[in-house]
């Protein structure tokens, strides 16, 4: 009786063994492959997407398209313009950047007095902030440094193939192709898909120490109840933005 029930203790222990392998194995290939979890570092975005989001990241959409079983099944597409996309910064690939997608390969990019045209066409955006009055002149009118050189006034400029030039919609306070480049299609990771939780405070960097990491632990301990912004739960990250003007207004909702 006792080998009989050191077996059956053996076997359900291995059932959960296993039961958990699988799962670490399911969530893995999903972090990888399909869903990544992303944190708003900045208020480059705001205010579509506000310091202390956390978003889901659809890694699989930008996925080879094709005629299969696997195709017709999940909506992969090509990236479009208007997508808020998250990618390796090109200058420093270890680091995570999140921008929305203004021009495709092949088109030409102007900015005249903050206004951005695509292929000689002003290009309508009801999701950019401007939170700074001043519009700086054209940089052969006046000796500027960077960021003020290319902010308001920029271009001609080119996209070339397998690029793709990328702005953050809170242009006066965003690091964004105007100033390093444009973002090659092997570095996007995948299209900001949904907020699942978003907490008022701003943390530490990606690369913080362990110290700074768990002291904003402790801090959401404390405060997760107060400072959690409740209607951004699960709020869908649409192309053109997703509040509502008059109702949560830029930096506050």
């Amino acid at each position: 009786m006792a080998a009989a029930a050191d077996t059956e203790t053996k076997s359900t222990i291995r059932e959960y063994y296993e039961a958990l392998l699988i799962a670490i194995i399911f969530v893995n290939f999903a972090r990888i492959f399909v869903f990544q979890a992303f944190k708003i570092p900045t208020g480059s975005m705001e205010d579509n997407l506000k310091i202390g989001d956390h978003i889901v990241v659809n890694k699989f959409i930008y996925g080879p398209k094709g005629d299969g079983p696997i195709g017709r099944l999940f909506p992969l597409r090509e990236v479009r313009r208007g997508d808020i996309i998250v990618f390796r910064y090109p200058l420093q690939p270890e680091t995570d950047f999140v921008k929305r997608v203004i021009g495709l390969p092949g088109d030409t990019i102007t900015i005249h007095d903050k206004k951005v045209s695509v292929n000689g066409r002003p290009l309508i955006e009801p999701y950019v902030v401007y939170d700074d009055p001043q519009t700086y002149p054209a940089p052969e009118n006046a000796m500027l440094p960077e960021p003020y050189r290319s902010r308001d006034q920029f271009g001609p400029y080119h996209v070339p193939e397998g690029q793709y030039f990328a702005m953050g919609d809170n242009r006066d306070r965003s690091s964004d192709s105007r100033y390093w480049g444009t973002v090659p299609r092997s570095l996007i990771k995948g299209r900001a898909f949904m907020v699942y939780w978003s907490f008022d405070a701003e943390g530490p960097p990606q690369d913080a120490p362990l110290a700074d990491r768990i002291r904003e632990l402790g801090n959401v301990a404390l405060n997760f109840r107060g400072k959690t912004r409740w209607k951004r739960t699960f709020f869908i990250v649409d192309k053109v933005y997703h509040y509502t003007p008059g109702v949560s207004s830029y930096g506050n909702e």
